[in-house]
C-alpha cells in the first residue's frame, strides 16, 4: 500500500471509525429504551409529533394536564387505562419522551460531527455518500416511528404489529449498516483467505437468517405472543401445537397468530444454533486456530447464550429486564454476524480526495 494510501486510511480512520462505532452505541441504547417503552405500554403516551418542540417535555402542573387530556381521547386510555392517574400517566411519557429524545439526540450526535469531518477534510470522497445515506435513513426512521404511534390512535389499543416490526427491523438495518461501514475502514491488513467463499455465503446467509429472527421477535412483541404459551419446549402441550393455520388465508397466521408467530420463531432459533455450531466446526476444521475460528466461536456462544435467553424469558412471562436483555443480545448477534462476515474480505484500500 503507497503512501498516498495510507494518508487516505488515516483521513478515514480512527476518528471517524470511533465516531461511528459511538453512533452504533447510541442507537443500541435507543433500541432498548424502544423495548421498553413497548414492554411498559407507554408507546401512545404521546399523541402528537412534534419534531422540534417535541424535544421540551410537559413543565408545569397545566402543560402535565393538556397531555393527560390528550392521552384519555384515545382509545387505549378508553378501553384498557381508564381511571390512570397523574402520576401513572407521567410514568409512561417518560418513557415515551426519552424514547424520541434519544433520536433527535442521535441526529445531533451524527449531525455535528458530520460537519466537523467534511470540513476538515477528513471524510474521503467513497465516504460521503454512505454517510448521507446514513443521515437520510435516520431521518426516514423517525417518520416511520410516527407513522406506527398513528395506528394506535384512532380505532387500535396498541400499535401495529407490522409498522412495529417495521420501525424495528429499520433501526436494526440502521445500525447494521453505520457498523458495516466503520468495519469497512479498518486499515488493510494484507491477509487473503483462500478457499474461503463456501464459507463467507455461509456467513452471509447467517446473518440473513438472524435478521430474519430478529424481525420474527418484533412481531412476537408486536402481538404479545410472548405472553401465552409459557412452557418449553412443549408449546400448548405440544411440539407441534395445533392451531398453527386457523386463519384464511393461510399467509395471515405468519403476522397475526399470535401461536404461529411465537412457533416460527421458537423453530428458527432452533435452526440457527444448530446452523452456528454446524459452521463453528467446519471453521475450525478448515481454518484451524485463528481469527475465522475464533469469530465462528463467538458466534456459536452467543446464540447459544441466546437461545437459553429466549426460553428463560418465555418461561417468565417476559419480564423487562429479560425482555430487554434478549433483544438487546439479538441486536449485538446481528452485528457480530456483519463483523464475522468482514472476516472474510480484505479491507479496502480507500480511495482518493
Amino acid at each position: 500500500m503507497g503512501p498516498q494510501a495510507h494518508d487516505d486510511v488515516v483521513k478515514d480512520g480512527p476518528a471517524v471509525r470511533a465516531w461511528l462505532y459511538f453512533l452504533c452505541a447510541m442507537i443500541f441504547v435507543m433500541i432498548i429504551v424502544g423495548g421498553a417503552t413497548r414492554l411498559t405500554d407507554s408507546g401512545l403516551s404521546i399523541t402528537e409529533w412534534q419534531p422540534i418542540l417535541g424535544i421540551i417535555p410537559p413543565i408545569g402542573e397545566a402543560a402535565w394536564l393538556e397531555a393527560f387530556a390528550k392521552y384519555r381521547l384515545i382509545p387505549e386510555y378508553q378501553l384498557i387505562n381508564k381511571g390512570m392517574s397523574l402520576g401513572e400517566f407521567k410514568f409512561i411519557y417518560w418513557w415515551e419522551w426519552a424514547h424520541r429524545f434519544l433520536g433527535r439526540i442521535i441526529g445531533f450526535a451524527f449531525l455535528l460531527p458530520f460537519l466537523f469531518f467534511w470540513l476538515t477534510g477528513r471524510i474521503s470522497r467513497s465516504l460521503r455518500p454512505k454517510l448521507v445515506v446514513m443521515f437520510v435513513l435516520g431521518g426516514l426512521q423517525g417518520a416511520l416511528g410516527w407513522y406506527m404511534v398513528m395506528s394506535g390512535l384512532v380505532e387500535r389499543v396498541d400499535v401495529s404489529q407490522y409498522r412495529l416490526a417495521a420501525h424495528l427491523c429499520a433501526a436494526v438495518l440502521i445500525i447494521g449498516y453505520i457498523f458495516w461501514v466503520a468495519l469497512r475502514l479498518r486499515p488493510a491488513n494484507g491477509q487473503t483467505l483462500t478457499g474461503a467463499g463456501g464459507f463467507r455465503a455461509s456467513a452471509v446467509l447467517f446473518t440473513a437468517v438472524v435478521f430474519l429472527q430478529t424481525a420474527l421477535g418484533a412481531f412476537v412483541a408486536g402481538l404479545d405472543a410472548g405472553q401465552g404459551y409459557n412452557t418449553w419446549p412443549l408449546m400448548d402441550g405440544a411440539f407441534i401445537p395445533e392451531g398453527l393455520g386457523v386463519m384464511s388465508p393461510w399467509y395471515l397466521n405468519l403476522f397475526e397468530n399470535a401461536l404461529t408467530v411465537q412457533f416460527d420463531h421458537r423453530i428458527l432459533a432452533y435452526v440457527i444454533a444448530v446452523w452456528a455450531i454446524a459452521h463453528a466446526v467446519a471453521a475450525t476444521r478448515r481454518f484451524g486456530p485463528g481469527s475465522v475460528t475464533l469469530g465462528a466461536g463467538i458466534l456459536l456462544v452467543t446464540v447459544l447464550l441466546q437461545v437459553a435467553l429466549g426460553v428463560a424469558t418465555l418461561l417468565a412471562g417476559v419480564p423487562i429486564g429479560l425482555g430487554l436483555a434478549h433483544q438487546g443480545l439479538a441486536v449485538i448477534l446481528f452485528a457480530l454476524s456483519l463483523w464475522h462476515v468482514s472476516q472474510f474480505l480484505p479491507a479496502p484500500v480507500p480511495d482518493r480526495q
